[in-house]
């Protein structure tokens, strides 16, 4: 449904360390929120508490909450890291999106 790479496994638990936080204050929420130059941004923080219209599971060792009106857009999704010269950071593989701003940063469906 939703797939976690090693690279941003690894970025993930090293954030959570720095911070500070334990597997229950760190679980990473991901979403969809209306906004962008494409219409739809990504959403990636921790949280700590999973509301009532909120799925839960864990990928790759990584305890995810969605909401699950995201869900719709995100099936089949991919959350990568790139440390790499032209970009540093998570980035997301959305087979759904029909199109991307130039940053990456939000998309359309």
């Amino acid at each position: 449904m939703f797939s976690v790479t090693e690279k941003a496994k690894s970025r993930i638990q090293e954030i959570r360390v720095k911070e500070g936080k334990t597997d229950g204050e760190a679980v990473v929420r991901v979403g969809v929120n209306s906004g962008g130059c494409s219409g739809l941004s990504y959403a990636l923080e921790f949280d700590a508490k999973s509301g009532p219209n909120d799925q839960s599971f864990s990928e790759n060792g990584i305890n995810i909450i969605m909401e699950k009106k995201s869900v719709l857009y995100l099936i089949g999704t991919t959350l990568d890291f790139s440390d790499g010269l032209n970009g540093k950071g998570f980035y997301f593989i959305n087979p759904n999106a029909s199109r991307t701003c130039a940053c990456g940063e939000s998309f359309a469906v």
